[in-house]
C-alpha cells in the first residue's frame, strides 16, 4: 500500500468533511518476540500491523482519534468522530500544527539483514544464551532469554502542505538468571538493543554480565546509617537523569511544577556535567529525522558545564511559551497524541576510568540497583531504596541491600566530583560511572 499517497488523501479528507486544519499520522510495522526458558521455546511470535491517528482543528477547537482498519467506511468513520468531537471542546489559540517541511539527516536507521537472518538462527541464538550463562556454577535457575526485534516505516501530512517519512529497525537480545544460595536468591540479567544486527554485543559478554550480576550479591550485608559518597553505576543512570529529564519538560515548565522553571541560564550543577539530547546520532535508538508531529531533530546541548541551557519543547507548548518547537514531541504510537520527550539523552562522558573513581573512594557506596521515582521534578527531592557494593579504602568490600539514599537535587547536581569515561552510547538514556561526593545512606 502507498502510504504516503494515503496520508495525503486523508488529510485532505479531513478538511473536506469541515476541519480547519489536520495531521494525519500512519504508523506500519512488524514485531517478533522470541522467548526461550530452560532450552524450550516458551514464545515465538510474530505479528504486523498497521494503524493511522487523525488530529483535526475546528475554530481553534482540537480533537483526536484513530484506527487500524484501512477500509474506506473505517477511515472515513475515524475522522467524522474527530471533528464532531473537535465541536465540543474548548478552543485554544494555541492550537497549531507545525509547518517546517525540511528532515534532519539521520544515518543508519534501517538494517535490513535483521529481517533476512533465518528464525532458526534467532532461535539458537536465544537458546545460546541462556546456556551460557547457566554453566556458572553459582547460577541455578534461568529466568527466560530472548530475542526481539521490530521494524516500521512512520509516515506523517499535515494540511500545511508537509509530506514526510522514515523507516527504522532494532533488535535485542538477552537473559535473566538466578544465583541462589542457602535460602537466597539473587537475580541478574543483561539484554543489549542495538539498530543493527552486527552490532549486537556478543553472547559470552551479555551472559557473563548477567551472572556476574545475580552471582555477585549474594551473602548482602547491611552498613550503619550514616553519609558517604555514591558511585552511580551507568545501569542506574535513570535514577537522576529521569527527574532532570521532567523537569525540563517544557510543559511542567509553564505550569510551575518544575524545580528547574525558573532556572534557566543558571548554574544547576557542577561544571562537569553536560547533558545532551541528540535526535540525529547515527544509529542512536532514539534517534529519527523528524519528531512526532514532523519537526526536524536535533542535537541540543541541556545543561552546559552545569548551566541550564534549554527546555524541551512540542509545537502547542512552544506557542504557548513564546518559543519555537525543539523537535521534542514523542509519540506513543498512532494510538496517543503527541507528548514531549527526549530522543538520545545522556550525560557527556568525562576522563576518569570507573576503576580510579572507585579507587579513590574511602568510603562509600557504588550503586547498581535503586527503587523509587529518582528525582521528584516538582520539589527536586530525591529518595529510594538502593543495593549495591560497599566500598572501603578504595576496594569493593561486601554486596549491600535494604539501604536507602536521600538528598536534594541541589546537593546531588552540585554533588558531583568525578565523572567517568565509560559512556555507552548505544544507550538512548544513560550516563558514564560518576560520584556524588556525599550523600544520606539510610542503613541500621
Amino acid at each position: 500500500m502507498d502510504y504516503k499517497s494515503l496520508a495525503e488523501q486523508l488529510v485532505k479528507k479531513c478538511v473536506k468533511k469541515g476541519a480547519d486544519a489536520a495531521e494525519v499520522y500512519i504508523e506500519s510495522g512488524r514485531e517478533l518476540s522470541l522467548e526461550v526458558r530452560n532450552g524450550d521455546i516458551e514464545t515465538a511470535q510474530e505479528t504486523s500491523a498497521h494503524g493511522a491517528g487523525f488530529r483535526v482543528f475546528v475554530k481553534g477547537k482540537m480533537a483526536f482519534s484513530h484506527c487500524n482498519d484501512f477500509s474506506d467506511a473505517s477511515l472515513d468513520n475515524a475522522i467524522q468522530s474527530a471533528i464532531t468531537f473537535a465541536k465540543t471542546t474548548t478552543p485554544d489559540e494555541n492550537n497549531v500544527l507545525p509547518e517546517e517541511k525540511e528532515i534532519a539527516a539521520v544515518a543508519d536507521l534501517y538494517d535490513p539483514k535483521i529481517r533476512q537472518v533465518p528464525m532458526e538462527q534467532k532461535v539458537t541464538m536465544a537458546k545460546e544464551i541462556e546456556k551460557l550463562a547457566l554453566k556458572d556454577a553459582r547460577i541455578t535457575k534461568s529466568a527466560g532469554s530472548g530475542f526481539y526485534e521490530n521494524e516500521g516505516e512512520i509516515f506523517l501530512a499535515n494540511s500545511h502542505g508537509l509530506v514526510k517519512s522514515y523507516n527504522a529497525s532494532a533488535c535485542t537480545w538477552g537473559v535473566s538468571v538466578v544465583a541462589e544460595k542457602g535460602d537466597q536468591k539473587s537475580s541478574g540479567g543483561e539484554y543489549c538493543s542495538r539498530r543493527f544486527f552486527d552490532d549486537l554485543k556478543s553472547a559470552e559478554v551479555i551472559a557473563g554480565k548477567a551472572a556476574k550480576d545475580a552471582y555477585q550479591m549474594l551473602d548482602p550485608r547491611m552498613v550503619k546509617t550514616q553519609k558517604a559518597a555514591v558511585i552511580f553505576d551507568p545501569d542506574v543512570a535513570f535514577a537522576i537523569l529521569g527527574g532532570i529529564l521532567a523537569a525540563i519538560n517544557g510543559e511542567r515548565v509553564l505550569q510551575g511544577a518544575s524545580f528547574l522553571a525558573k532556572m534557566m541560564d543558571q548554574k544547576i550543577a557542577c561544571e562537569m556535567m553536560t547533558l545532551i539530547d541528540d535526535g540525529i546520532k547515527p544509529r542512536g535508538l532514539g534517534s529519527k529525522p523528524f519528531d512526532g508531529e514532523g519537526v526536524p531533530t536535533q542535537k541540543r546541548i541541556i545543561v552546559d558545564n552545569g548551566v541550564l541551557k534549554g527546555f524541551l519543547y512540542n509545537t502547542i507548548v512552544a506557542k504557548r511559551a513564546g518559543v519555537k518547537s525543539t523537535g521534542n514531541a514523542s509519540r506513543g504510537g498512532f494510538t496517543s497524541l503527541p507528548g514531549i520527550g527526549a530522543h538520545n539523552f545522556y550525560m557527556a562522558a568525562g576522563e576518569i576510568p570507573p576503576e580510579e573513581i572507585i579507587k579513590a573512594t574511602k568510603t562509600g557506596l557504588l550503586l547498581k540497583g535503586v527503587t523509587g521515582y529518582g528525582i521528584n521534578p516538582v520539589n527536586g527531592n530525591f529518595s529510594g531504596g538502593a543495593e549495591g557494593f560497599w566500598i572501603e579504602n578504595g576496594k569493593i568490600a561486601f554486596p549491600v541491600k535494604g539501604l536507602t539514599i536521600a538528598a536534594t537535587a541541589e546537593e546531588m547536581l552540585n554533588g558531583i566530583d568525578m565523572v567517568g569515561n565509560d559512556l555507552d552510547l548505544n544507550r538512548s538514556f544513560t550516563s558514564p560511572t560518576f560520584r556524588i561526593k556525599e550523600m544520606q545512606i539510610g542503613g541500621e
